[in-house]
């Protein structure tokens, strides 16, 4: 059971943006957010989107760094991952 987040490499709104997951379920990620003050909005159907300035603090607070890969690896392994075509 872990949360993980990738390099905050994804840009919009003028910032660059991370993601947050759990390779275990949903409710550890909601947990995990909310305990890091991350708002519900920022959940993106199956991952949070988190600003570049928070990064450091959410990998002090527990989260795993592993690159995009690995994250994608790990939450499509765990039957986790809600593919786009899905999203609908």
């Amino acid at each position: 059971m872990t949360v993980l987040i990738d390099p905050p490499r994804w840009p919009a709104h003028g910032r660059l943006w991370a993601h947050l997951v759990s390779d275990a379920s949903y409710d550890e990620l909601h947990a995990f957010a909310a305990a890091a003050g991350i708002p519900e909005r920022g959940f993106d159907h199956d991952h949070y989107d988190v600003p570049a300035d928070r990064y450091d603090a959410l990998v002090a607070a527990g989260a795993v760094a592993v690159d995009s890969r690995e994250l994608l690896r790990r939450i499509t392994h765990a039957g986790l991952r809600r593919p786009k075509r899905d999203r609908r």
